[in-house]
């Protein structure tokens, strides 16, 4: 059993003793009693691999919250000089701001800033801070007329082509390289599916590292080194991402009636789907009572598959507010506590959109890697879906929440059976292993967007070695 798959098991919970201190930020002495526990001869099995996980988990926790109040306030401050303490609290009081305790002091999450000025275009100008990308950039800028031309593209043509040229790097910092040390580093790369062709890997350096195959769940470029230098680990590759329009809200594809779609796919597509699109997958993907509740009264009187998930992805939509979350390695129930906060990032919205999806009988997978833009190239994460007659269909929750903050219905609509092009997908699937797999814990142990890297005796946070992407080339084709 890999080390990772402890995570399979954190829904068995904490013993009660263990999760006040853990509540109250008392790490010293809740990890003093998960040790104890796992001396313990008797300890059952589930509950050894939740405590192995939670042990890991509060030891980082506190790691994504760094800033006292006063810390937080002199961080705010320094853009917006007149940032009162009144509006502190009521963006905390609205989730707008994290924090957790720590020994039972209120610490700020480390991004707090940037997931302010992302979520409100108005507290980003009083800012002075300007975004980038399709998600973020507001109205008038080049992302916003960009993804007006894709959506205009694809509904008069039926599809838009794009071929892109990445570039990505790891590397060590400087404070964790001693000269002959073991490194394993992995970079993802585009990984076969519909959207994706023509992939060519155009350079890997060091020479020696081993490329997963593409149909790998989770593609990544592999190396192992023992460096006597620190140096980059570089990967750069090119792929034509085609994205094709549904027209969803018609009830049709591509300009075709119901019933010739549904003759088109009786034979490409089985009405038989595996578990893992149908299925719960511990620790976040699950059918609890509260989402089993959620999904059927969100389908209530939906006839038909379609019109359930368009239900769902509305609900996530026009209700929930987008913020940057702490390290996904902390987190726990990832779908459930988004349905309780309305709040989010597009993994946390992809995977409430995916479970409820299969609450409600509907075949639903992952897919993740990067947006990758002219100017812009950032992680992200997004659903595919399954409604019949039409067979596989998309949805991004995220996009479809910034098109609200934007005041873009018809973008909003977009995004629920459509994707633009400018993306690369690297994973197929979520908590997928690597074909090469890592020894120790995982940055991030359910998805990998920007790279991973371990040495002979641990995994290696995000904070101990740096990551760089950049589109080289983006061509409408």
């Amino acid at each position: 059993m890999n080390i990772n798959d402890n995570f399979r098991y954190l829904n068995a919970g904490l013993p009660e003793d263990i999760l006040r201190r853990k509540l109250c930020g008392d790490v010293e002495g809740a990890v003093r009693l998960i040790d104890q526990w796992l001396s313990r001869e008797d300890l059952f099995h589930e509950m050894r691999c939740s405590l192995t996980a939670q042990r890991e988990m509060i030891l980082r926790q506190m790691d994504d919250f760094p800033y006292t109040r006063a810390q937080a306030m002199e961080r705010v401050r320094k853009r917006i000089p007149d940032f009162t303490e009144e509006e502190f609290d009521a963006r905390v009081d609205a989730g707008q701001i994290r924090w957790c305790y720590q020994k039972g002091e209120m610490r700020y999450f480390d991004r707090f800033l940037e997931s302010l000025c992302k979520a409100d275009p108005a507290f980003a100008s009083r800012a002075g801070i300007a975004l980038h990308g399709n998600e973020s950039g507001g109205k008038g800028s080049q992302a916003d007329e960009r993804i007006s031309h894709c959506i205009r593209v694809m509904k008069e043509q039926g599809s838009m082509r794009v071929r892109i040229h990445i570039r990505a790097t790891l590397r060590l910092s400087d404070e964790q390289f001693t000269p002959g040390m073991l490194i394993r580093a992995h970079l993802p790369i585009p990984a076969d599916c519909e959207q994706q062709s023509e992939i060519t890997l155009e350079e890997i350096y060091p020479p020696g590292g081993i490329a997963a195959p593409e149909d790998a769940p989770a593609r990544t470029v592999c190396w192992e080194e023992r460096m006597e230098e620190n140096h980059e680990f570089v990967v750069q590759y090119s792929y034509v991402h085609t994205a094709r329009y549904h027209k969803t809200e018609e009830k049709d594809l591509c300009g075709k009636a119901p019933e010739e779609v549904a003759g088109e796919f009786s034979e490409q597509f089985s009405e038989q789907f595996p578990e893992e699109f149908t299925g719960e997958e511990p620790p976040h993907i699950l059918f609890t009572p509260y989402l089993r509740a959620l999904a059927k009264e969100l389908t209530e009187g939906a006839e038909d598959p379609l019109s359930k998930a368009r239900r769902i992805y509305d609900f996530i939509t026009l209700n929930m507010k987008y913020t940057f979350m702490p390290s996904y390695f902390s987190l726990e129930n990832i779908a459930e506590n988004c349905a309780r906060s309305y709040t989010g990032d597009c993994g946390v919205f992809a995977l409430l959109f995916l479970t409820l999806c299969r609450c409600a009988g509907i075949p639903a997978c992952w897919q993740s890697g990067l947006t990758a833009e002219p100017d812009f190239c950032g992680a992200h994460d997004w659903v595919r879906f399954y409604a019949k007659p039409y067979g596989w269909m998309y949805a991004d929750p995220s996009y479809g929440v910034a098109a609200v903050r934007m005041g873009k219905e018809e973008r909003r609509r977009f995004y629920f059976g459509n994707l633009d092009p400018y993306r690369m997908v690297a994973n197929n699937a979520f908590f997928a292993p690597f074909t090469v797999e890592k020894e120790h814990w995982r940055a991030d142990p359910y998805d990998n967007q920007v790279g991973e890297m371990e040495t002979e005796e641990r995994g290696l946070k995000y904070s101990e070695f740096h990551r760089t992407k950049e589109v080289l080339d983006c061509e409408e084709l």
